[in-house]
């Protein structure tokens, strides 16, 4: 029975180097798959360690977040200030990509969470970039096989727009839109971040195609929308109110074309640093 978890989260930060080599392969090939990611290169990683479980009755917690803490710390410390080419066992035969970082940090912590369950590990390779990979009856997102894992993009886009509805009269827009209904339109710095579902190549350990990724947002949606008027420069907004939920769901839309069916996760438009919106298709 899985009602009633409660979950915990503690995040560390660790500092590595590494490069994503494979070195039965050939320079083109290497550079095909990684690109810059094949000269080395460090990370402040961020890791973030969730952990569920009932609440004890005597003592009112799930686990004693001290001793998350020491284990996060003590399985931290294999990577903390390490080339993870050269110096951590586990990628001696195998190519270190962050991927993979996430999956080895999961499957060590996990035997150490005494009373609970680690539920999630998040591994944030920059502020724009993280890797999560969970136990597989987890409710925080779907269950998902051996190697599954979601990967996060953030993009950022600036752009004008005006809430009006066509269908409404002019007294009755202003009503409803209030101040977004300004006849000569306001603007955003949106925040875009996309997460996709993958399972990690056992070649390449990639779950995606990083690089193809990138391409693919920014041609579909960050180049486009950057720069421009929604309502007057996007035929997709011709004939709806330009709301970041119409937004969203048309990114989705866009990006399900581009990437395919069932690659999409999550797609979550941040409109101001005080509201953000989320959509699962």
């Amino acid at each position: 029975m899985d009602s009633g978890r409660v979950h915990i989260t503690k995040r560390a930060e660790i500092a590595t180097s590494h490069r994503c080599l494979n070195p039965s392969w050939g320079a083109v090939q290497n550079n095909a798959v990684y690109g810059q990611e094949t000269h080395p290169h460090g990370h402040n990683y961020l890791v973030e360690a969730t952990v569920s479980g009932q609440i004890n009755p005597r003592t009112g917690m799930v686990v004693n977040i001290k001793q998350v803490k020491a284990a996060l710390k003590d399985v931290l410390s294999r990577f903390d200030h390490q080339d993870l080419n050269g110096d951590h066992p586990a990628f001696a035969d195998t190519v270190p990509t962050s991927e993979r970082v996430a999956m080895n940090m999961f499957d060590a912590l996990a035997p150490r969470i005494e009373d609970g369950r680690l539920e999630r590990l998040r591994l944030f390779e920059t502020d724009d970039v993280f890797f999560e990979t969970y136990h597989p009856d987890s409710r925080l997102t779907q269950p998902a096989p051996r190697g599954a894992m979601l990967i996060t993009r953030r993009y950022t886009f600036s752009a004008a727009h005006r809430l009006h509805a066509p269908g409404l009269s002019e007294a009755e827009n202003a009503a409803l839109f209030l101040d977004c209904n300004n006849p000569n339109g306001h603007g955003h710095n949106y925040q875009l971040e996309v997460t996709v579902n993958g399972q990690m190549n056992n070649d390449t350990g990639l779950a995606t195609d990083h690089r193809a990724l990138d391409a693919a947002i920014n041609k579909v949606v960050v180049s486009r929308y950057n720069y421009c008027h929604l309502n007057d420069d996007l035929p997709e907004f011709a004939d709806q109110v330009t709301t970041s939920e119409n937004i969203i769901r048309v990114i989705w839309d866009r990006l399900t074309e581009a990437l395919g069916e069932g690659a999409l996760h999550k797609v979550r438009l941040g409109e101001t640093r005080d509201n953000y919106f989320e959509y699962y298709g």
